[in-house]
């Protein structure tokens, strides 16, 4: 017995060594990589060291009841300072300890969850819970796991029971049944949640690889040969897709929307909108929803490496049945440039860019600026006279496309300059001559607008092109590309930061954001992640440039235009109401949460208080006269000829009927007109 033990823990050394050596060997690769193109490499120091591990744990134990304090500790005195030098020797065996250590505290978690799934919960117990925000020091000790876990699962119950119905005496007196239903299912998904860490087959190493990336900044990433693929998909409108939609309910099931006619669910003949996704696999893993992340199912779903998916389906409550789906190449319609006319006298073209996606096939002129070309060339067949384009909730894309877009709207002249690690500079020039369209422009941004298309709406407000409406954008202004680590192997790739971009003054919004000429509130303004919140995001600065460049109209045009409907705003009910609810939502969010008894009455009123205000979100809309939205002449036929796109269509034009950012461009450019 004791031979057969040794050559066990034999063989098992051998494996983590050599799991070491392939995780070392990948981090010092990326570390060469990022030392030579990096815009701005960093030493491999204490520095990164911390960075790195205390974001991993962080990772691994955000609500601390997984690890005990004195695991931590010893983490802690033998990585926090000395993962720099491990990495540099080559020495990655720490993150086989770690991984071990968070192994046998999920494996003791599940058994004290399991004891608790026996025993009643005594709800009489005076106690008091505190949420926190950021980060908390680690406390746990062997003697208080229990506990630990019984307060948690205590406030989840009560929350959960809380949710069941408005009326406080009516829980109260099914208190009992209502309970029951709850902690089981509570106790079910938290096991199940457990089992799945447990189980899956993908390690802590992506993770490691990306923080040690994110040490240089928020946007360097590691992609292995799969999430490469993934990534340059998405930057396409047209993808391996499942063909339909889906939507999280209140009870956080996944629901199937809308099933496209011509998509491969639609073909299966088995799947009905309505449906409710139990789980997904993809033949190697299966991931209950009721337990995964989301952000785990939506890789699975969306991975273009994952072109078989069997969905485990239930419907109205009845037996779950599975249902076998191939992939096939579609176009994301959500993700395409779409235009409408608004207005019958004044005719005003609307135009949405989703993102800046690009040809990737590089000949088929199916890229976002000839898109956005075509629609511009219908609209006109029209006679616009003003131009709205929508940026809002654009994320980026293809900075090649943003350039070739930008390049359409200015007749000639600089559009950028680019800076390299070794503070070269380079100036990014118009590509045509000239001007698709002449008319005055507006942009719509928020602070979802980001990369591309702040470099877009940075360039036509330099060359006041066009008056900027709405929030102050993401704040990134480098680019990035993708390098192969081993162009033998061809499996670990790294997206890497290489360049800064400025604005033609010589200015920059990395960090801060594009400032819109008018700024209007939006919901959650106070939420939204910007690049500010990242620790490693680059900071701000400047660079002396002497471009010449002719503007299209003079400041002074923007700036009273821009004055008069900041005026004409000052009492909009709409956007007034919306800074209300924001700072409700921010009282919700930001504020440090007093602590509040463990009692179905208090958690019910803090309950209560979280859902009027999801009310007044989800109830809230704009009573202004609803604009007149049509598709033009063109596109009016090119829907007799795909009638398919109608049901888009119209949920597109539905949208847009109220939307008070669109109404008050229409001011905007009204204005312009009549000042002429």
């Amino acid at each position: 017995m004791k031979n057969i033990f040794l050559v066990c823990f034999f063989v098992t050394g051998f494996l983590f060594g050599q799991e070491s050596d392939n995780t070392c060997e990948i981090l010092n690769k990326i570390n060469v990589v990022i030392q030579t193109e990096h815009v701005r490499p960093k030493p491999i120091d204490d520095s990164l060291s911390v960075f790195v591990f205390d974001n991993l744990i962080n990772e691994l134990d955000p609500s601390r009841n997984i690890f005990f304090l004195n695991e931590y500790n010893e983490m802690y005195q033998n990585y926090r300072l000395n993962l720099d030098n491990l990495i540099l020797e080559n020495d990655c065996r720490f993150l086989g300890d770690i991984t071990n250590k968070y192994r046998n505290g999920l494996l003791r978690t599940k058994s004290v969850l399991e004891k608790i799934q026996n025993e009643p919960i005594d709800y009489t117990k005076k106690d008091t819970i505190r949420f926190y925000k950021k980060s908390f020091p680690f406390y746990l000790v062997k003697e208080n796991l229990e506990k630990v876990w019984t307060k948690k699962l205590r406030y989840q119950i009560l929350d959960d029971i809380a949710e069941t119905s408005d009326n406080l005496d009516s829980l109260k007196a099914n208190f009992k049944s209502i309970e029951a239903a709850s902690k089981k299912l509570i106790l079910s998904n938290e096991i199940c949640r457990i089992n799945t860490l447990l189980e899956t087959k993908s390690t802590q190493e992506e993770k490691l690889y990306n923080l040690f990336c994110t040490y240089f900044d928020p946007h360097t990433a590691y992609f292995s040969n799969d999430l490469k693929s993934s990534f340059v998909a998405s930057l396409s409108k047209e993808h391996l897709s499942l063909g339909m939609t889906v939507n999280l309910n209140e009870k956080n099931e996944i629901i199937i929307d809308e099933i496209d006619p011509n998509g491969p669910a639609f073909k299966t003949g088995q799947i009905k909108k309505g449906d409710q996704i139990v789980s997904v696999s993809n033949q190697k893993e299966t991931l209950h929803v009721s337990c995964s992340s989301l952000e785990s199912i939506s890789t699975m779903i969306l991975s273009e490496s994952n072109k078989n998916i069997i969905l485990t389906l239930k419907r109205n409550s009845g037996k779950n049945f599975d249902v076998y789906i191939e992939k096939q190449v579609m176009k994301d319609e959500e993700n395409s440039v779409f235009s409408f006319i608004v207005g019958k006298d004044d005719k005003i073209g609307y135009i949405k860019i989703p993102s800046f996606y690009a040809d990737l096939d590089g000949n088929s002129r199916k890229g976002c600026a000839d898109d956005v070309a075509r629609e511009v060339i219908k609209l006109e067949k029209d006679n616009i006279k003003g131009l709205v384009i929508d940026l809002i909730d654009n994320g980026g894309g293809s900075m090649e496309e943003a350039i070739k877009l930008a390049g359409m709207f200015v007749d000639y002249g600089p559009l950028s300059v680019v800076v390299d690690n070794k503070k070269n500079k380079s100036v990014i020039q118009d590509p045509y001559r000239g001007l698709i369209y002449k008319g005055p422009i507006v942009i719509l941004i928020n602070s979802n607008t980001a990369s591309a298309s702040e470099f877009f709406s940075s360039i036509l407000q330099d060359y006041n092109r066009a008056l900027l409406l709405g929030s102050n954008t993401l704040g990134k202004a480098t680019m990035q590309t993708i390098l192969s680590l081993d162009e033998d192997k061809n499996t670990d790739f790294l997206k890497i930061t290489i360049n800064k971009f400025y604005r033609v003054t010589g200015k920059s919004h990395q960090y801060v954001g594009v400032k819109p000429d008018v700024i209007l509130p939006e919901f959650y303004e106070d939420v939204y992640q910007k690049e500010s919140d990242f620790p490693t995001a680059i900071k701000n600065d400047s660079i002396e440039t002497f471009l010449k460049y002719k503007p299209y109209v003079k400041r002074s045009i923007i700036d009273k235009i821009a004055h008069n409907s900041s005026v004409r705003l000052e009492d909009n009910f709409y956007f007034n109401d919306i800074k209300k609810i924001n700072k409700k939502i921010d009282q919700i969010v930001n504020v440090p949460k007093s602590e509040i008894p463990m009692t179905l009455e208090a958690v019910f009123e803090q309950k209560k208080e979280i859902n009027s205000l999801w009310t007044d979100i989800h109830t809230f809309n704009d009573d202004n006269n609803p604009l007149d939205i049509y598709n033009s002449t063109v596109n009016q036929f090119l829907l007799g000829v795909y009638p398919t796109e109608k049901t888009i269509n119209q949920y597109q034009i539905n949208n847009l009927k109220t939307n008070p950012y669109l109404n008050e461009a229409i001011n905007i450019i009204t204005e312009f007109n009549a000042s002429k």
